[in-house]
């Protein structure tokens, strides 16, 4: 195709607008023309292609909400520690860091120097870089008087003490791991990928966290990152703040493999497919909270209160692309196993293992198994496959061992929805829409990817080519008037 596209190009002429002759009494202007490249055949097509990349850049410098790419690399396994990454760029000059990638958060921090506590080597073989505020020409220090450190104040995600004027935080994470830190603004460098060839740098100004303090697990080198990237949808994440200076849409999408070879796609838009339904998200929550009013058993309705799912202050339904295996609230954890173990023929024997309910399986799951229905406010249902709730533990006398991987805690009323049940499923989280949108997907497929929430407007999206890795994906890359602010994301899996 490309050999008959150049042999169809005759000629290449490019005109300039020279000086003008100013209308007098009415008289027509005389505009002078001058070519900008000479009539002869002795101008190489490199030039011409060089002049038009620098306009593109121009045109790439008005255009708004691109799309950001994170192509995905890695496998899923629940019997391993999946660890999500992607390599961000900040400050003049820029400076790498690898940091895990969070929809349970809002904040992207990053280890910073004289941090205690923060590991200096990786078990994942990546450089450990130290922000230091006074190293970037471009770094400024944000105060507890500044606007953007009242946004997180309100949100919960900083800090102002009477004693001091710093903007700073400090978190704790579900695993009893912990930062603290102030905040910098500075700049966040993308690629910018025009029509799937132009490249160009962009730049936005983001604030961001100094970590000084680290402890419990992110203080561990075999799987050490350079910080967090937190995906929530608060004031202070990326996110909103991408979206507010109109350099990325207010919508993310993701789509995780689930067979061995791993991989997915993670981009900053919406990814469009027929088939996905929406339901609305809680309003006023941290996290993605959604309305689930009931789960079916083989198209049974099981016997759960529906307040048992409800959002309060210690209840709730979480969407989180950071958890492994999925969690059922104690009060319906028996009732979903019990109905599953019911549906199954008896000669499937169930043994119990590390106190997981299990089987022993000699032919294929989706044979044996029966479908499950998560259904929520609005009509939308997620179904499961028996892949979607089950995992594969090991093998024993020729058998299969599949446990069921909803899992419960004492105590917990929360009910979290990990990649257990997310995987081989587009999800859409319309920040602007209030709404998170989901359909079965084969995630090693091109997706069609719209900057513009809802509007149906989509470009074809071959995630893994932006940043030059390798593409889960074989075919065009399509995109027409809108840019591409690219990321590499890197999923790592370090076994416990």
């Amino acid at each position: 195709m490309a050999a008959g596209f150049l042999a169809s190009v005759v000629v290449v002429v490019v005109f300039l607008f020279g000086a003008a002759t100013a209308a007098v009494g009415g008289s027509p202007a005389t505009l002078s023309l001058e070519r900008a490249f000479p009539t002869n055949h002795g101008v190489e097509l490199s030039q011409l292609r060089a002049r038009d990349m620098v306009r593109h850049r121009r045109m790439l410098q008005s255009t708004n909400n691109g799309v950001i790419d994170f192509p995905v690399q890695g496998t899923f396994d629940p019997f391993q520690v999946g660890l999500y990454y992607t390599k961000v760029q900040l400050g003049s000059p820029p400076v790498d860091f690898y940091v895990q990638i969070d929809t349970g958060s809002d904040v992207l921090w990053v280890s910073c120097t004289s941090c205690n506590g923060c590991p200096q080597t990786s078990g994942l073989q990546i450089p450990l870089n130290f922000f230091d505020p006074s190293s970037s020409s471009t770094s400024s220090l944000i105060s507890c008087s500044d606007q953007r450190c009242n946004t997180g104040v309100q949100s919960s995600d900083a800090t102002c003490s009477s004693s001091g004027n710093q903007c700073s935080y400090s978190f704790q994470y579900g695993d009893g791991s912990g930062t603290s830190g102030y905040y910098v603004s500075d700049l966040m460098h993308f690629n910018t990928i025009f029509e799937g060839s132009v490249s160009s740098n962009s730049t936005a100004s983001v604030v961001f966290g100094c970590s000084t303090e680290q402890s419990g697990d992110l203080t561990k080198s075999d799987r050490a990152v350079a910080g967090i990237f937190g995906f929530g949808q608060q004031g202070l994440s990326v996110i909103s703040q991408l979206s507010s200076q109109g350099v990325a849409p207010n919508v993310f999408s993701h789509c995780l493999k689930g067979d061995s070879s791993g991989g997915g796609i993670l981009v900053l838009g919406e990814i469009v497919e027929p088939n996905i339904v929406y339901t609305s998200l809680v309003p006023s929550q941290p996290h993605y909270n959604l309305n689930l009013q009931s789960i079916s058993v083989n198209g049974q309705k099981l016997q759960i209160d529906s307040s048992v799912f409800a959002t309060s202050s210690n209840r709730g339904t979480i969407v989180d692309s950071g958890t492994t295996l999925a969690y059922l609230a104690e009060e319906a954890y028996d009732p979903f196993v019990n109905a599953i173990t019911s549906s199954i023929p008896q000669s499937v024997s169930s043994v119990n293992s590390k106190g997981n309910q299990c089987f022993l399986v000699t032919s294929s799951v989706s044979d044996i198994f029966p479908q499950v229905s998560l259904d929520f406010s609005g009509g939308a249902s997620m179904t499961l496959r028996p892949q979607d709730y089950l995992i594969q533990q090991s093998s024993s006398g020729g058998a299969a061992v599949w446990c069921i991987g909803f899992q419960k805690v004492s105590g917990q009323d929360v009910t979290i929805l990990g990649d257990l049940v997310l995987k081989d499923k587009i999800f859409v989280y319309d920040l602007a829409g209030q709404r998170i949108g989901w359909a079965p997907y084969n995630c090693g497929s091109p997706v069609n990817v719209s900057a513009n929430a809802g509007t149906g407007k989509s470009e074809y999206v071959n995630a893994g080519e932006i940043s030059g890795s390798t593409s889960l994906h074989e075919g065009l890359h399509k995109l027409t008037n809108i840019g591409v602010l690219a990321l590499t994301l890197i999923c790592y899996i370090v076994i416990l």
